[in-house]
């Protein structure tokens, strides 16, 4: 068994260390969302935090890990009788991106419970994680419904397994702690708040800090055993303030001043829910714990808060994580002094701490309460003509809601909720023999296919005799999420300021469809001379967003260049990733300028789309009183369909999806 790097010897990183060990005083905190670059020690962290954990009695032989003092009355090893146990160190699960929902939560042996009415029951990782860590590298790539089991049981301490009338049920309370890279993609709104804290984390500047963490690291590598030891007296110091401060939880004092604060600054920042509130009052209370102290202070109100509201704050994908410390100070002053009027005790929370003490240096930089995370693109002056030269970025319009553009036919990708697929989790739509493992019985066949078979078999009881031959899996019809990829014209032709910012706001539009539907997108732009790949495909619509902002027109109109680039990205892709389909929206008014025969060398790549049967839409950008109807044109080579800027927001483009789906199927 390796050695972990010692959690005392981590440089820096502050917050992430006082945040763990927040959760490790007090788990019903609700775990810790860890967001930063790579190569952040955010795994090391929290590898390094087990070993300080204080050892856990459990009954011996149980697999659900039961406390000998209180052991759980529905144990599926049970039942349990009170008594001595043995001492083993808290265990570290990790859950890999890639595992499935038996693994996580455990697997029943469907054929023993129909036939022989048993709960043959296999525990999965949480059962492991129980009185532990759970630890989700890269949760932000994590399966949706994995991710909401896993809160789930988080939330209620207990997990559950139901097959087919058949459950079971164990205790599964663990410190959570995920670490993602905001690159790579977010999580839903929804999740980010179920879990308690947040941390952003970033390598530091200072040369002299640098220069520390590659001292120690490499004195690890060379040495694991002997550079632990050297650090052997810090870990028994902060595993025993661990053990200290749990003890001294139950005493410590949240008083009415202190909940208002927490009250006041929750309802300041508009945070919604009340989960906010009840982690803040958590959190403020295992601080104190932490500080050796049996009273709620102003600074823990504020530490708390900078802890636990700023991943509850984003309104959408594009806005910053984060929290106006001055307004935050602001809020905490004003309600300071509340506990005076209502709490006439001189030794209360409210006594002294109105002040809030020094305020807790964070390491992520102050955000305004209403900044985006859109950075101010583009001048104000006036627009420069059409032509060749190049122009600084215009800023995208507000972004609006747009109909659903949907991938035909049925598709067999990672989950999302844009196009039709055949999932494990949705509407039952039949049932088929199972491929591997057996996840989703369908009772009914399974039955009509064991049936004639009984008196073959010898039946005598009232028992089903049940082979793996007669086993039928529930076929299942769900969503998935697609491949969109934007190709953008960023050439003279839409140049003029005005356009080229509601452009963008509508393909920034597509992107938040695109986010809460769980898609990947690209981004390939044409301009000048030759076409880029502003952005492979990727998870992070945030980084999609950015890269829009920042692009520059001017040029020429190579647009067979911007087509043939995204095929190219699409042929790729398919190796990667070949279960996810794609979707193609090409941004442009249709114009092809440069090179020899321009319009023509457009139609013969807008082909290669069309014999693929790859879906496509054009959204057409030609404005003024004077139409060509280039973009039109350019959809049907594409086998697509054409919607301009105005429908994209409009009713009237209720009936698109029926349309790419009937010309994708007549170029089929």
């Amino acid at each position: 068994m390796s050695t972990p790097f010692p959690f005392t010897a981590v440089v820096g990183q502050d917050d992430l260390r006082l945040a763990l060990l927040l959760n490790a005083v007090s788990p019903a905190v609700g775990g810790v969302l860890v967001r930063g670059e790579k190569g952040t020690a955010k795994s090391t962290a929290v590898r390094a935090l087990s070993a300080l954990l204080p050892e856990v009695p459990v009954v011996p032989g149980c697999r659900f890990s039961c406390d000998p003092a209180k052991p759980d009355p529905a144990c599926p090893d049970g039942p349990h009788e009170a008594g001595a146990g043995a001492e083993r160190p808290a265990r570290m699960v990790e859950l890999p991106v890639g595992a499935s929902e038996d693994r996580l939560v455990g697997a029943l042996d469907i054929e023993r419970a129909l036939a022989e009415g048993v709960k043959a029951f296999e525990p999965g990782l949480l059962a492991d994680a129980h009185r532990g860590i759970l630890y989700v590298d890269e949760v932000n790539l994590l399966h949706d419904h994995l991710v909401d089991l896993l809160l789930d049981a988080a939330a209620m301490g207990a997990s559950y397994v139901e097959r087919e009338g058949v459950s079971v049920r164990h205790a599964a309370r663990f410190l959570l702690v995920g670490t993602m890279n905001p690159e790579e993609g977010e999580l839903r709104p929804q999740l980010l708040d179920r879990f308690g804290l947040t941390v952003e984390v970033a390598a530091s500047r200072e040369p002299d800090q640098r220069v520390e963490v590659v001292r120690r690291r490499l004195a690890y590598d060379d040495d694991p055993a002997g550079f632990t030891a050297r650090w052997a007296d810090e870990e028994t110091a902060v595993r025993a303030r661990i053990v200290a401060a749990r003890e001294l939880l139950p005493s410590v004092r949240l008083g009415d001043g202190a909940l208002r604060q927490i009250a006041a600054t929750c309802a300041a920042f508009e945070v919604d829910g009340m989960r906010a509130d009840i982690v803040m009052a958590r959190t403020a209370t295992a601080l104190a714990a932490w500080a050796g102290r049996t009273d709620v202070l102003a600074e823990d109100v504020r530490q708390a808060a900078l802890l636990a509201l700023p991943h509850r704050r984003r309104r959408n994908p594009f806005d910053a994580p984060g929290l106006d410390e001055d307004r935050l100070d602001q809020t905490l002053e004003e309600f300071s002094g509340e506990e005076d009027d209502q709490d006439p005790d001189p030794d209360g929370p409210g006594g002294g701490g109105g002040d809030g003490g020094q305020p807790t240096p964070d390491d992520g930089e102050p955000q305004s309460g209403d900044s985006a995370a859109r950075p101010e693109a583009g001048e104000s002056g006036e627009p420069q003509p059409s032509g060749s030269g190049e122009q600084s970025a215009a800023r995208a319009s507000e972004p609006f809601r747009t109909k659903v553009l949907s991938v035909p036919g049925i598709g067999e990708g990672a989950a999302g909720r844009r196009s039709r697929a055949r999932t494990e989790h949705g509407r039952t739509t039949g049932a088929r023999r199972p491929r591997g493992a057996l996840t989703k019985l369908h009772l009914a066949a399974t039955v009509q296919a064991a049936a004639p078979h009984q008196r073959a078999r010898g039946r005598s009881g009232p028992g089903l005799v049940v082979r793996r031959d007669d086993l039928r899996q529930a076929a299942r019809e769900g969503r998935e999420g697609n491949l969109v990829l934007f190709v953008v014209d960023a050439s003279g032709s839409m140049a003029a300021r005005q356009r080229m910012s509601a452009v963008k706001g509508a393909v920034l539009s597509l992107l938040l469809d695109a986010y809460q539907r769980r898609d990947k997108v690209g981004l390939v732009t044409f301009r000048g001379s030759a076409a880029d790949v502003a952005l492979p495909p990727t998870s992070s619509v945030d980084a999609a967003a950015a890269r829009l902002e920042s692009l520059p027109t001017g040029g020429r109109t190579p647009l067979a260049a911007g087509l043939l680039k995204a095929h190219d990205v699409l042929r790729v892709e398919r190796l990667r990733d070949p279960a996810r389909r794609a979707l193609v929206v090409v941004v442009t008014d249709g114009r092809a300028t440069g090179g020899p025969e321009p319009v023509a060398l457009a139609g013969r790549a807008a082909r290669l789309f069309a014999a693929e049967g790859v879906a496509s839409v054009v959204v057409d950008c030609e404005s003024g009183p004077v139409r060509l109807g280039l973009a039109g044109q350019l959809a049907g080579e594409l086998g697509g369909t054409a919607v301009t800027l105005d429908e994209l927001r409009a009713d009237s483009i209720a009936g698109l999806v029926k349309e790419v789906q009937g010309n994708s199927r007549r170029a089929a």
